[in-house]
């Protein structure tokens, strides 16, 4: 059972990892991902720092929406946490 549960887990990860290899992306655009992976995780650490120094949850969200604009796709970033 515990050996299933573990091949169901790591199933989608080996399925991304078979489409990103599929795609073939060229070694410019793997880099290109990868600098617009941290920027995206840069924004959401500062939106976290803001939640943190109590701004509030409109004015920080306001902020890394700022941030993220032309960056990933919605309005939270590539991300969305249920509240």
């Amino acid at each position: 059972m515990k050996k299933t549960l573990t091949a169901l887990a790591l199933a989608p990860l080996l399925l991304a990892a078979t489409l990103a290899q599929a795609q073939g992306h060229s070694d410019k655009e793997t880099k290109a991902d990868v600098e617009r992976h941290r920027a995206m995780a840069a924004a959401h650490e500062a939106a976290a720092k803001c939640l943190e120094s109590g701004k509030g949850h409109d004015a920080c969200m306001k902020e890394l929406q700022a941030a993220c604009k032309n960056l990933a796709i919605g309005k939270y970033c590539g991300m969305k946490h249920a509240h």
